[in-house]
């Protein structure tokens, strides 16, 4: 198994907390490729996956999310690229595991590109409303889930 780890994550709001994250993992040696998810601006470093890519893949454009300020629909668009990438990286051995972290919308799209994902692929996601009925996020997948203590900040 590839031990890159997919990291997921809204770069443009919470990009110093990626940078963190990613930082950590490269501590242990492992590998990682980050997917950026943001759609309102730009992130404070380069990802490996930009945003525009993971709309486009999608069948939308970027700017054209931003310009329409529709949150729900950019955070629908986001979901179904982000499940198409990170399948597309699980089926081509690229990805061994894949971590992300985020608020309500956040992790909905983080969880709809776990979904996405063969149940040999661990999956963890940081979650502030990691409580109650989760199966509207995880369906009937193998994610981890880990309450943030506060905010993911």
């Amino acid at each position: 198994m590839n031990p890159t780890i997919l990291i997921i994550g809204a770069l443009d709001t919470k990009g110093a907390e990626f940078a963190f994250l990613r930082d950590q993992i490269a501590a242990y040696g492992l590998p990682t490729r980050v997917l950026d998810i943001g759609v309102m601006g730009a992130p404070p470093f380069a990802p490996d996956i930009a945003s525009a890519e993971v709309a486009r893949a999608a069948g939308a454009d970027l700017e054209a999310l931003r310009a329409a300020n529709d949150r729900g629909a950019a955070m629908a668009t986001m979901a179904q690229g982000a499940a198409a990438l990170a399948r597309q990286l699980s089926d081509a051995g690229e990805i061994g595991a894949v971590i992300g972290m985020g608020g309500s919308g956040g992790a909905s799209v983080i969880a709809s590109a776990m979904r996405a994902l063969p149940l040999h692929v661990p999956k963890l996601l940081v979650f502030t409303l990691a409580a109650g009925d989760m199966k509207p996020y995880l369906g009937t997948r193998n994610i981890t889930v880990m309450p943030s203590v506060v905010d993911v900040a």
